[in-house]
């Protein structure tokens, strides 16, 4: 294969050569991992689709579910309709809705197939100033609406609810009211503010952030909301990318609920464990490590720590970039790692998403990826990279 010649930070270009593919386990179908662990899911644009872009929604339905399908077939359960759907940056509730329903049914047709699908309140409406009655009353019509479709509940963090919440009371008369009245346990996800800057303060209320910038208070108040609800609340997401911060709440849960790492940074090591304990897994990371990650599950629970750790230590660099800050631009490497593998076949995103990310910061999550093993046909993957680059300007 030719050598690349991909941009660098200092606006030079370097030689590059990928390497040869790694062979990794095409399915994890029949195993049994020690570890619970989901994927959240991204959507697949549709570039035929006559719409403005910025202000409509248009899905490839057929090759976003087969993205489903692929995940499905490593082992993870689908974490849908969130934060690595666009949900909040172009995906909209009606569009949401429309995709929880057609994941559900394609799970009930799919052996092993788990899929637990995103509630929030994003169909408030951005012009006015929301109530925690009206917080309450759009949870209820999301979570009624994912019932019905015969899927299971994340509780989303609310943008809503952190505008209008006062105090840590605010938040507990929400969950204490929407998990009082769910069928089945929830997974609650508590979406930190370099992700979504609407939900600083988050737990605590007005002024949170400010007066809790190491997150102590929140952290106390979210595990006193969850002991108080322990029987509604499957685990909890946290995505605050501070493993210290995840330790923490992970040691105040109660019994019987789980810590679902959403932290991309320090995913490998909170998995893992020590003798202290260990985090479940709930990770856009891994819609994009999805084949690696699932080999380095399948050694974990065959007690082969060594091997879990060998495989994952190369993909840490590559998430850390994918969610580099801005970390919610992360959907953009994602999707571009999907592109390059051939999960679809254009690099278009829901809301022009495409354009977040740099031509020299996907340049390096090329190099990046190529390292993790996880361009699975390099030279499918370099044909893509030259026309992506010629096509900003960087003739090969």
């Amino acid at each position: 294969m030719s050598a690349l010649k991909l941009p660098q930070a200092d606006g030079t270009l370097a030689a590059f050569t990928p390497r040869a593919p790694v062979a990794w386990p095409q399915s994890a179908a029949g195993r049994s991992w020690n570890r619970t662990a989901f994927a959240a899911a991204h959507v697949v644009a549709d570039p035929r689709a006559a719409i403005d872009p910025w202000l409509e929604t248009a899905v490839d339905w057929d090759a976003t579910l087969a993205f489903r399908r692929h995940l499905w077939s490593h082992g993870f359960g689908v974490a849908e309709a969130m934060d690595t759907a666009q949900r909040g940056m172009g995906l909209d509730w009606p569009t949401s809705l429309e995709l929880i329903r057609r994941s559900v049914a394609e799970a009930k047709s799919t052996p092993g197939a788990i899929v637990f699908s995103g509630a929030g309140t994003d169909h408030l409406p951005f012009d006015t100033h929301a109530t925690v009655a009206d917080v309450i009353a759009a949870y209820e019509e999301q979570c009624a609406a994912i019932e019905k479709a015969g899927g299971r509940i994340i509780l989303m963090a609310s943008r809503a609810l952190a505008a209008c919440a006062k105090a840590p009371e605010d938040y507990a008369r929400v969950y204490d009211r929407i998990l009082g009245h769910v069928r089945e346990p929830v997974i609650l996800h508590w979406l930190g503010e370099m992700f979504d800057p609407a939900l600083a303060g988050y737990w605590v209320g007005a002024g949170g952030l400010a007066s809790d910038p190491d997150h102590r208070r929140a952290t106390e108040i979210c595990a006193s909301i969850i002991r108080g609800n322990a029987s509604k609340v499957e685990g909890v997401k946290v995505s605050l990318l501070d493993d210290r911060k995840e330790i923490a709440l992970r040691n105040l849960l109660p019994p019987g609920v789980r810590m679902y790492t959403g932290d991309d940074f320090n995913f490998a090591a909170l998995i893992g464990g020590d003798a202290s304990g260990h985090s479940d897994a709930l990770l856009g990371i891994f819609d994009a490590i999805a084949p690696a990650a699932s080999a380095a599950l399948t050694a974990l629970a065959a007690g082969d720590r060594a091997r879990f750790d060998a495989i994952l230590a190369p993909t840490v660099p590559l998430s850390r970039h994918i969610f580099a800050s801005p970390t919610r631009f992360y959907k953009t490497g994602v999707v571009f790692m999907a592109w390059l593998n051939g999960h679809q076949s254009h690099f278009t995103m829901v809301g022009g998403q495409q354009s977040a990310r740099s031509v020299v910061h996907l340049a390096h999550v090329f190099r990046l990826a190529d390292a993790a093993g996880l361009l699975r046909d390099p030279e499918l993957a370099a044909s893509r990279m030259r026309h992506y680059l010629a096509v900003n300007g960087i003739a090969q």
